[in-house]
């Protein structure tokens, strides 16, 4: 409901919303301009002294006015010439007529009514209703999705669209929902919504002989910083008044004594008004104004990144699951997916079912009925939504699982990202629900971390020995279109130690019809490569150690002993090609604003870790620890990270070497023996990012949340916060 609601209307008058924000913007630069051209009204000058200078220079008066810009005017006539000058407010002296641009005009009028009359005033008024309820319900979203409003401003994770999308928003909505707040209240204003101002009441002069303007006592008390308007009573009138419009009020005053004859004080309307147009227009405040102009001109590129995360997940949308009736089904598969991805993981899992013989049937969570738990069993592949909760089609799940009587045994599989603290938290509470309820279990609830369809056929194998046959889950998720690349370089280690390691560098091959290299798609050091093998159902990732920057795509992979793709890649020489897809990893990265980082390795694990180091300019502490076998035969990029710290773009590098004959040690004992300084660190703010096999993930988390205790802190609170990131595998 929440999505709908942020994107349906934005979609639907994205044009207007479009123009609305352009025109908003463009006329945010008239009070900067206004400023530059325009003298300052400074306090100290009587509204008595600034009138009487200007009656002195002309036959009649008729009105001096402080317009929203800062200019003053004043409408004169003298003889049967009239106009409209601009004037100084310190002196009164004429500074030329006063012509309004005719462009600020058209963009007013644009802004105000799209140049439709009163017509265009309510879509005016539509559109910052739309925009409004837009950004709103957007930065309800931006907060769901990173845990919670206290996490509002944590790292966005995702890719590139979203990440511009919610970084931009997040800056932009204050002054967004400011302009469509005021925005709206001037609408109502123009609509007559609002209670009109009582005004002074209509009274009498005493019908005496006018006194020179500039000696009435009553305006010699206002100071012009304070004046909005004055109009000159009519000579020709002997019981019209001087009437003075202030911030406070309007007076009525007698020009023949000076004296004051009536006064209405602004209402709280006139007040909120008064300050509504001050933070709508940023007249009089140029600095607002340039804020407020910088938050509409986001608008487009707003428009252009929702667009494309609303045709990504349209894209997305898999067509239901061809699957036998529920009543008929011996398996009920229940699914929970927000963009599609678990959907696909249902698919395999259904297919794989049908081919050994199970009637499946596949619906959304949100369908949850009695008729599904007559099944002989359910499998329920639950996604979570950013930190724990859960997705679109599985928000009214458990609500209705309180009414299902009937009882199946039951496996939940969780999809998640462990970056998250509340990893897999929808597919837990869904767990816990089922538990309560007295649902028999086939197996052991699973969190699978990042879609990895490792885990997935890992569960596969689990499930089928509970089911008792075999089940082989290939999942094959769907991946951008693969890039030739080819090998140009490597460096092998670890053979001595029966741990062999390979750094690979590819690069894009000729292109023959230009006569020069092929492009690299674009990425950063920390991205996966994923590789294609023809004998592989599914392609493997690895971390890159290199951005496009470096004009080459470098990995770091380990043979491991029955690997198809990493024996395939081992046995690569120069001149070979493979075919590999890039895909964006945007939550291991270095962050910018981290006063000092961490970085946390083992074995090929180095290989993004050596990529953030290659990027460092100096200009921050970086801390590398990492461990491998033995520094005579697995030391990766020895030579590089010795340059490094030569050039102080690495602060320090602790190595720990687990087959050293005479220190040995892993990177976990390192940290420990290490403690106060990562305190230090940690105190003030350093980011942390680790790199590795899942088993020395775990250790090294053990010993540093041991580490941060004695701070107040915990692992999972970092994690919160993106100060603790990692890529495990």
């Amino acid at each position: 409901m929440l999505r709908r609601l942020h994107s349906q209307p934005g979609l639907v008058l994205a044009v207007a919303l479009t123009v609305t924000a352009v025109t908003g913007a463009a006329l945010s630069v008239a009070p900067t301009l206004d400023r530059l051209s325009t003298p300052t009204i400074a306090r100290g000058v009587s509204v008595a002294d600034l009138a009487g200078a200007v009656a002195a220079r002309h036959e009649a008066v008729s009105t001096i006015r402080v317009r929203p810009t800062g200019v003053v005017t004043a409408s004169f006539s003298d003889g049967e010439a009239s106009g409209v000058e601009r004037i100084d407010p310190a002196t009164g002296a004429g500074l030329g007529a006063y012509a309004p641009s005719t462009s600020l005009r058209f963009l007013t009028d644009l802004h105000r009514a799209f140049g439709l009359g009163s017509d265009g005033r309510v879509a005016a008024a539509l559109s910052a209703l739309t925009m409004l309820v837009v950004v709103l319900s957007g930065v309800a979203l931006l907060a769901r999705r990173l845990g919670g409003w206290r996490a509002l401003f944590r790292p966005i994770r995702g890719e590139r669209a979203d990440r511009l999308h919610g970084e931009v928003a997040r800056i932009a909505a204050i002054g967004l929902v400011v302009s469509a707040s005021t925005g709206l209240w001037m609408s109502a204003s123009t609509f007559g919504l609002l209670p009109e101002p009582a005004g002074v009441e209509t009274v009498a002069a005493s019908g005496g002989a006018a006194l020179p303007v500039g000696r009435l006592a009553a305006l010699g008390a206002v100071d012009v910083a304070d004046l909005r308007e004055l109009a000159f009573a009519d000579p020709a009138d002997p019981t019209d008044t001087v009437r003075l419009k202030t911030a406070a009020g309007e007076t009525a005053i007698d020009p023949a004594t000076g004296r004051v004859l009536a006064s209405a004080p602004a209402t709280l309307v006139d007040r909120v008004d008064g300050v509504v147009r001050l933070l709508h227009t940023g007249r009089g405040a140029a600095a607002l104004g340039l804020v407020l102009g910088l938050s509409a001109a986001s608008v487009p590129l707003l428009g252009m990144t929702g667009a494309l995360m609303w045709r990504r997940r349209r894209s997305r949308v898999v067509a239901p699951l061809a699957s036998v009736d529920a009543a008929d089904a011996d398996t009920v598969i229940l699914v929970g997916s927000d963009g599609g991805s678990t959907r696909g993981f249902a698919a395999t899992l259904a297919d794989a079912l049908t081919a050994t013989g199970h009637a499946v049937h596949v619906a959304d969570m949100n369908a949850v009925a009695e008729v599904h738990f007559r099944a002989d069993r359910v499998l329920i592949l639950a996604a979570t939504w950013g930190d724990g909760g859960a997705p679109a089609s599985a928000s009214h799940f458990l609500d209705r699982l309180a009414t299902i009587a009937t009882r199946a045994p039951v496996a939940v599989l969780g999809f998640g990202d462990r970056t998250f603290p509340d990893f897999c938290g929808h597919a837990r509470a869904v767990t816990a629900a089922l538990a309560a309820k007295g649902f028999p279990f086939l197996i052991e609830t699973k969190r699978i971390d990042r879609r990895s369809t490792q885990e997935f056929a890992q569960w596969g194998r689990d499930l089928g020995r509970a089911l008792g046959h075999e089940l082989v889950l290939e999942h094959v998720a769907d991946h951008p279109a693969a890039t030739t690349l080819e090998l140009v370089e490597r460096e092998d280690y670890g053979e001595a130690v029966d741990a062999p390691v390979a750094i690979l560098r590819f690069a894009a091959p000729l292109d023959a019809t230009r006569g020069r290299p092929g492009r690299l798609p674009n990425f950063e050091a920390g991205d996966l490569l994923g590789v294609l093998h023809p004998d592989a159902a599914i392609p493997r990732f690895y971390s890159l150690a290199s951005s496009t920057r470096d004009g080459m795509v470098e990995i770091c992979v380990r043979r491991m002993p029955g690997g198809l793709v990493s024996t395939a890649l081992h046995a690569l020489a120069p001149g070979d090609r493979i075919e590999a897809f890039v895909r964006e990893n945007p939550s291991f990265r270095p962050d910018v604003a981290a006063p000092s980082l961490i970085l946390i390795g083992a074995g090929a694990g180095l290989g993004p870790l050596a990529g953030f180091v290659r990027e460092s300019d100096g200009s921050r502490p970086v801390h590398l620890y990492w461990g491998g076998r033995s520094p005579a035969s697995d030391f990766l990029y020895q030579d590089e990270l010795a340059r490094a710290l030569a050039e102080k773009r690495l602060t320090s590098l602790v190595t720990a070497f687990s087959r050293d004959p005479r220190a040995g040690a892993y990177v976990q004992d390192r940290i420990a023996a290490d403690e106060h300084r990562f305190r230090e660190l940690v105190l003030h703010g350093a980011q942390i990012l680790v790199c590795g096999s899942r088993d020395m993930g775990q250790a090294v988390a053990h010993t540093l949340d041991r580490i941060v205790r004695p701070l107040g802190l915990d692992l999972a609170t970092l994690r919160a916060g993106g100060r603790y990131v990692e890529d495990i595998y």
